[in-house]
């Protein structure tokens, strides 16, 4: 079980979930929610680093303080610096995964003095995702109606237990290569749960206008960048692009994965996960 810690921060008070030795790592994600389980994104990193598991504003026993601050990804990055301070570290690893990802690439963007290096993967430097018929989120794409249904039923609290647990299922199986690898995914302690408030701001405030790509040439921020070659979610094309544009960034293909790499190619993955703290 990860070792649950409330940090006090400048911005308030921040719920984050400590396991492993090591170098420290921040890992989150935009509008997930995190437990004493932990993340299986995250648990790829406790055999090299501390890691931190950060619940952001909103979300588990965090701070939901609205009157100054909101949950952009600059304010969320703020909070993460605010994080990182309180803990006393000069400097640290972030990684993130999907929106994670992408707030990976802004918070080299923001603050690159503040980061040894970022681990990000299945993500876009801009909203283009949105309209590419290969994600599961645009119009064009033939699972576009049964996510935006999915996605309704999770942000409506009167939905059962059961219909939340269906929905679930039926979005992950959108974003694995294998339908066997569900059942991996399933059988190992795991946390995430998708926090509504905080994925309508991003869908609806923020998404619209986001576009990282203009700044990214100007980050020498170390980055390593991964992403499934059959991503559905985010397609393999927009993760080349960010690592394109950046100047200190590599790019690792995982050739028979999806959205979930760490899943459905886990060995390879925890190599590469290894050879960053090379």
């Amino acid at each position: 079980m990860w070792e649950q810690h409330l940090v006090e921060t400048a911005r308030g008070i921040f719920e984050v979930f400590k396991k492993g030795n090591g170098q420290p790592v921040c890992i989150t994600h935009l509008y997930s929610e995190f437990n004493e389980n932990g993340n299986l994104f995250a648990n790829t990193f406790t055999a090299h680093a501390t890691v931190y598991l950060v619940n952001l504003r909103g979300c588990g026993n965090s701070t939901d303080d609205l009157s100054t601050f909101n949950y952009s990804m600059a304010h969320t990055v703020a909070d993460l610096e605010a994080i990182r301070q309180a803990l006393g570290f000069e400097k640290w690893i972030f990684a993130g995964h999907s929106t994670g990802g992408m707030l990976a690439l802004k918070y080299a963007i923001m603050h690159p003095h503040s980061l040894i290096h970022i681990v990000a993967g299945g993500l876009c430097a801009s909203s283009e995702y949105m309209h590419h018929p290969d994600s599961i989120y645009c119009i064009d794409n033939p699972n576009n109606r049964r996510i935006k249904e999915i996605l309704t039923m999770l942000g409506n609290p009167q939905s059962s237990l059961e219909e939340r647990r269906a929905g679930s299922k039926e979005w992950s199986l959108m974003s694995l290569y294998h339908e066997t690898s569900y059942d991996k995914m399933i059988s190992r302690p795991n946390s995430g749960k998708t926090v509504s408030k905080r994925l309508d701001y991003f869908s609806y405030e923020e998404l619209p206008t986001y576009d990282l790509r203009p700044e990214l040439p100007h980050v020498t921020t170390t980055a390593y960048i991964y992403c499934g070659l059959h991503d559905a979610q985010c397609p393999h094309k927009f993760s080349a692009e960010a690592a394109e544009l950046m100047s200190n960034a590599t790019l690792k293909t995982f050739d028979e994965s999806n959205h979930f790499p760490n899943i459905e190619e886990e060995e390879a993955f925890y190599q590469f996960i290894a050879d960053t703290f090379n």
